[in-house]
């Protein structure tokens, strides 16, 4: 059986070698391990991915005395158990599909369990593929309702990942705060910064060089979540609006799928308002 270990705590001598004889004494098989020590935080973080031949629960046992030695906060994965996900999507459903294909061809492996949208536009593909769609349209008057309903799906589905394949309303603080860490965005991110509607022609209209994208954390302070991904492109005078929109596009697919599948291979470490990534 293959699982995944990721743990952090104050950094001091002996954490690996403690770590390491316990999963040897359930005659683990580790293959590989990332380690990082936060020399400012006095904090180490480690990821280790290992065969047993012994079930999850002997495992965990066995690391108990080691967690609670170290004051660690740890995480222990099945890495056969698919994490579950909901994805959110209004009317641009280029990073929808991505998602969809990168799934169907198990680079991402991950089961989508639902499809949620505040348009009708992405329903045939979703019937398309098998998964549950659901409309809720979304208005000042029913967005708390609609985060109830949200809420509901996430229970009823066990789903372990919300992801915003650009969904254009802005969740509650409340909700934001309740999911921390489970909530991945995808936005465009320019040097200016262009916000509002047509972000694109506006980059556009002042000359930008490089376009990029930025996939983070959901957090209550909005596009400001940590960091898990990012990526430029550079554009040119010779190019149209139409152009700067095509390689958004573009960009943001990549870089949500890449942060999607950093997250449930669990090797993004949340540090503060960092992020540690075991690539």
């Amino acid at each position: 059986m293959h699982f995944t270990l990721t743990f952090s705590c104050p950094d001091k001598p002996g954490i690996v070698a403690a770590v390491s004889t316990a999963l040897a004494d359930k005659g683990a098989d580790i293959r590989e391990t990332h380690q990082f020590s936060d020399q400012t935080a006095r904090r180490l973080f480690m990821r280790l991915a290992f065969t047993s031949p012994v079930p999850m629960e002997d495992i965990r046992a066995c690391l108990d005395p080691v967690k609670t030695e170290f004051g660690m906060t740890m995480r222990l994965h099945d890495a056969a158990v698919l994490p579950r996900l909901i994805i959110m999507v209004s009317k641009f459903d280029h990073a929808l599909l991505n998602l969809l294909y990168q799934v169907r061809v198990n680079w991402l492996r991950a089961e989508i369990v639902a499809i949620v949208s505040n348009h009708q536009d992405s329903a045939a593909t979703a019937a398309q593929a098998g998964i549950p769609y659901y409309y809720w349209p979304v208005n000042k008057d029913n967005k708390a309702e609609q985060e109830d309903r949200l809420r509901a799906l996430v229970a009823e589905t066990k789903a372990d990942l919300i992801v915003l394949a650009r969904y254009m309303q802005v969740l509650s603080d409340a909700f934001s705060t309740e999911m921390s860490g489970r909530i991945i965005n995808i936005h465009h991110s320019f040097l200016p910064s262009f916000k509002g509607a047509r972000p694109y022609h506006q980059a556009f209209a002042r000359g930008v060089k490089l376009i990029g994208a930025t996939a983070h954390y959901v957090t209550p302070d909005l596009d400001e979540g940590p960091i898990i991904e990012q990526e430029t492109a550079r554009v040119t005078h010779s190019l149209s609006a139409e152009d700067y929109v095509a390689a958004g596009r573009s960009i943001e697919s990549q870089v949500l799928a890449r942060a999607v599948k950093l997250h449930v291979e669990q090797r993004v470490m949340l540090n503060g308002h960092r992020t540690i990534i075991f690539s």
